[in-house]
């Protein structure tokens, strides 16, 4: 496929088994993401295949890139119901690589559920504290 790069991430290349980490053949390693391009070197239009995923980060993901003041379009599909892979497509003002507000909305999307699964996690601790004090 002309035009067309895979970007490996070695941390996706482990499968956890109740909490053992078992890491992957070469065999069974298939590619997280990669990125397709359309002929031509405008860095500005990109479309990523992300493997393995579906509505659940495509739909946040989109949000958190379309943020971003200096995308002019920024969607997702998923090819075929049955195929757990989303074709996720950027396009940029000013001639901005479409990887940078990528990277930037995954950065920033982490940081959301990481600030969610703190509050959580603190509500479910003053729950128990007020439970357990309640109990005495």
């Amino acid at each position: 496929m002309q035009g067309s790069s895979t970007l490996y991430w070695n941390f996706f290349y482990t499968l956890e088994f109740f909490g053992v980490t078992v890491p992957l053949s070469e065999a069974e390693q298939v590619p997280s993401l990669e990125r397709v391009q359309a002929q031509g070197n405008d860095e500005s239009c990109v479309t990523f295949v992300l493997h393995e995923e579906d509505h659940t980060l495509g739909n946040s993901l989109r949000y958190m890139v379309m943020k971003n003041p200096d995308i002019e379009f920024c969607g997702y599909s998923i090819t075929h119901p049955s195929e757990t892979k989303i074709n996720f497509r950027i396009q940029t003002r000013n001639g901005i690589p479409a990887v940078e507000p990528f990277r930037r909305g995954l950065t920033e999307l982490v940081d959301v559920c990481q600030h969610v699964l703190n509050t959580f996690e603190a509500s479910i601790k003053e729950y128990k504290e007020q439970k357990d004090a309640a109990m005495e």
